[in-house]
């Protein structure tokens, strides 16, 4: 992620300075997605969206079930706690990035 998101870079150094690893929940939540939210909100810059949601589609198509339910639990779900960037979303989600968006939302009540 932060091949997309250079500027994440030394909050990623400090959650792992400050937890002496690398939490993956915590990291995403707290480093990649405010970004990737503020992009989504503005919707301006479609190419790196565009980049961002193909390595997304990428990740849930792969066989590692642990990152597919990280994913989940912190990109998806925190995509649809917002109706304005959840739709900006939908438009550069992949087929199964978008299954499983919709999954989420229901197993939370949200669909």
């Amino acid at each position: 992620m932060q091949e997309f998101l250079p500027s994440t870079k030394e909050a990623y150094i400090e959650s792992i300075k400050e937890y002496g690893e690398v939490l993956e929940i915590v990291v995403i939540e707290d480093v990649f997605m405010p970004p990737i939210l503020k992009l989504l909100s503005e919707n301006k810059e479609q190419q790196l969206l565009e980049d961002i949601f193909k390595y997304f589609e990428e990740i849930v198509n792969s066989d590692d079930i642990h990152l597919i339910k990280i994913f989940v639990i912190t990109v998806l779900e925190i995509l649809g706690n917002d109706k304005l960037i959840l739709e900006n979303a939908k438009q550069y989600m992949g087929t199964k990035t978008t299954v499983l968006q919709i999954k989420a939302d229901e197993e939370l009540g949200r669909a």
